[in-house]
């Protein structure tokens, strides 16, 4: 077992002041209120100041992570426990594919396998190509002989697609240019495919038949703020397409193509309410939150799809569902019970088949298969339990492990439970707390508190090299379920968007609370955690109530929430954040904004923001004016520092020796903050 073992004091490693930042006095007015930027400069990510500048920041940063001496036991460490195999499986048709990592590889690689008792042949390698690209499977045709696939450079979000034969692994028909892919489905044979793109003006969706001119067939009046997305009906006889308003929309419009002779059929374009859909045979299966908050299914015959033949065939519950598979001709619905996972099969017209059981508190995926095969797969994890793969037969109901990721976690007590908390408004908020079981309360443990809030993404116990590290050292790992999550449904969501956002923020401050009332931890031991929404968050944190926090690692954040919608793709966000353009969601958006919220003189806990060139999903500027802001304003004397990656983004994609050495950075920093002196 591993033990506490004391850490350097920051400032006895590190004593040199950040490199100098220009201010300028860039003022806006909106809606009569003044606005100072003074580091809009940093937003112009190739000019030669800000690249100069990077430099200068990416050296200093290197200069105090490379100072820590622990941080080669720490890479050590992790490459133990990042260096081992990793895979996801699907079966389609007769064959399995696995997109597997061996430990001595960097990139993951395509494999097919033949038949249950077939040999495991390579498709794809990206690790020949050399550099930071990776493969993500877009479609595999029904039958398995055919798949897209997408090649990712660095992570960016944009994708080359490609399209392969697996007998013989020749790539066929047109290789579809780098752009933003919502959605690749593969028409029947090899004649074409149909795809959603992302355009100047817009979500496309276009048919490409190989050999010919992309041909528009739905979408043309779609605006920048829309999302679109289709789906091939396992027969291929219907396409399934949906559309939204951005990416916390209230509402789904739904039409269904009829391929054979390209009539649409429209199922909702009026009902202001979410909507995700499944064909299998002529049924199509809807998860909606209409009149039912907390999600129901209901069942509409393509035949007669008017609305008053649709058929509720599972009603809500007091549980939210999280998500709807099709699957050897079944439903499986995936809930939430309290946050604890649970997945439940039901026949096609909603009698209740079976539960399928997971092994503890954790996260237990839905079954992954398709509407005509027999073969499913789940998939569970917790902190201390690398992913455990199961091979259901929906059937008999019968599972059996699959697959188990052979990750060298020490053996030892670990405690995970579930504890309650008292929000500022009295409301009762749930978090997951995991530590050694020989961990005392007696305020000393390091805790990593993390949390997310937003987009109805739900927090479940989950498993990673960074938590596993933490708790084998002494430390407590917290996983905190706020509000704008879908924990609880929609009307949780709804209670931390908008002009409610601030509910979050108060949340995990509430948390931080609690910890530290409860003994777990005390400020100064406390470290926050979370990306993108997540990195809102705790920019929000620690502007409001920098004197809880220890140690910030605010990765691929959103902070300047006054500009947020004019950059990359943040008008997607306007449904759940606003925008600054309407004054009165002005008014709530600068109230909180954590650019704008940094105050002079204020001691603000030590910081690393976490970014990097190849973020084409939330602009690096983001974390580029905060860093400066933060560095000119703090008098603590505790590093701010601005960790970029100029291959580094928002999808991942980094080859794993790169993820161990930005991991180890993160921890590095912070056991030199939290950790014991």
């Amino acid at each position: 077992m591993r033990t506490l073992i004391p850490f350097l004091a920051a400032m006895t490693l590190f004593a040199a002041p950040p490199p100098e930042t220009r201010k300028d006095t860039t003022v806006d007015v909106l809606h009569g209120v003044s606005v100072p930027d003074p580091y809009r400069w940093l937003e112009d990510q190739q000019s030669p100041e800000t690249r100069a500048w990077l430099q200068g920041q990416i050296g200093y940063t290197r200069s105090f992570v490379d100072a820590v001496p622990q941080r080669a036991g720490i890479v050590k460490r992790l490459t133990e426990l990042m260096r081992v195999e990793s895979q996801d499986v699907s079966h389609v048709g007769e064959n399995f594919f696995f997109i597997r990592r061996s430990p001595e590889q960097d990139q993951a690689v395509l494999l097919v396998r033949h038949g249950a008792s077939g040999k495991d042949e390579v498709l794809i390698d990206p690790n020949a190509w050399g550099g930071s690209k990776s493969i993500t499977v877009m479609d595999y045709s029904s039958d398995g002989k055919r798949l897209a696939y997408g090649i990712r450079k660095g992570g960016e979000d944009e994708l080359e697609v490609h399209f392969l034969e697996v007998a013989g692994k020749k790539e066929f028909g047109d290789v579809l240019p780098r752009a933003r892919f919502f959605s690749v489905n593969l028409l029947p044979g090899a004649k074409g495919a149909i795809f959603a793109t992302a355009t100047k003006d817009g979500p496309r969706l276009y048919e490409q038949t190989f050999g010919q001119a992309p041909q528009l067939i739905f979408g043309g009046d779609l605006g920048q703020s829309h999302l679109l997305r289709s789906e091939l009906s396992p027969d291929g006889k219907y396409l399934l397409i949906q559309t939204s308003l951005g990416a916390a929309s209230e509402m789904d419009v739904v039409h269904v193509l009829r391929l054979a002779d390209r009539k649409l059929i429209p199922i909702n374009t009026d009902i202001k309410a979410t909507f995700d859909g499944g064909i299998g045979g002529n049924t199509l299966f809807l998860l909606t939150n209409w009149n039912a908050p907390r999600h129901r299914v209901l069942a509409v015959d393509l035949a007669r799809p008017e609305r008053g033949n649709w058929k509720e065939i599972v009603p809500q519950t007091q549980w939210n569902v999280e998500s709807m598979s099709l699957v050897g001709g079944h439903i499986a619905l995936n809930s939430l019970e309290n946050v604890i996972s649970k997945t439940r099969v039901y026949t096609p017209t909603g009698k209740l088949v079976r539960e399928v059981k997971f092994p503890g508190i954790g996260s237990g995926t839905n079954l992954n298969g398709a509407w005509d095969d027999d073969v499913a797969f789940t998939t569970f994890r917790s902190f201390m339990d690398p992913p455990t793969t199961f091979l259901h037969s929906v059937k008999t109901g019968t599972s059996k492990e699959f697959y188990r990721q052979k990750v060298p976690v020490e053996k030892q007590a670990v405690t995970v439970t579930q504890k309650w908390f008292t929000s500022k408004d009295r409301t009762k908020v749930p978090m997951f707390v995991a530590h050694r079981a020989d961990r005392k309360l007696d305020g000393s443990m390091p805790t990593l508190l993390y949390g997310y809030g937003g987009f109805a993404l739900s927090m479940t116990p989950s498993f990673s090299a960074t938590y596993a590290w933490w708790i084998e050292h002494g430390g407590a790992v917290v996983i905190v379920n706020l509000r704008g999550g879908a924990e609880f449904g929609e009307e949780w969501h709804r209670a931390g968007m908008l002009d409610k956002k601030q509910n979050v923020f108060d949340d995990y401050i509430g948390a931080a609370e609690w910890l530290i009332a409860n003994k777990y931890t005390r400020p100064e031991r406390l470290a926050i955690y979370g990306g993108s929404n997540g990195g809102l968050l705790v920019g929000a944190a620690m502007t409001q109530r920098p004197e809880l926090y220890g140690a910030v690692v605010c990765a691929v954040p959103l902070l300047d929430m006054v500009r947020f919608h004019l950059f990359k793709v943040a008008r997607y966000w306007t449904p759940e954040y606003g925008s600054a353009e309407d004054a009165k969601q002005f008014q709530t958006l600068f109230a909180y904004s954590p650019y704008h919220r940094v105050k002079d003189g204020v001691k603000y806990p030590a910081t690393m923001f976490v970014t990097g060139d190849a973020d084409t999903r939330v602009d690096p500027l983001h974390a580029r004016k905060m860093a400066a802001r933060v560095q000119a304003a703090s008098a603590s004397g505790k590093p701010v520092l601005l960790h970029y990656d100029t291959e580094g983004g928002h999808s991942g994609g980094l080859p794993i020796v790169k993820q161990i050495s930005n991991t180890a950075d993160m921890l590095a920093f912070l056991v030199s903050q939290v950790f014991p002196n």
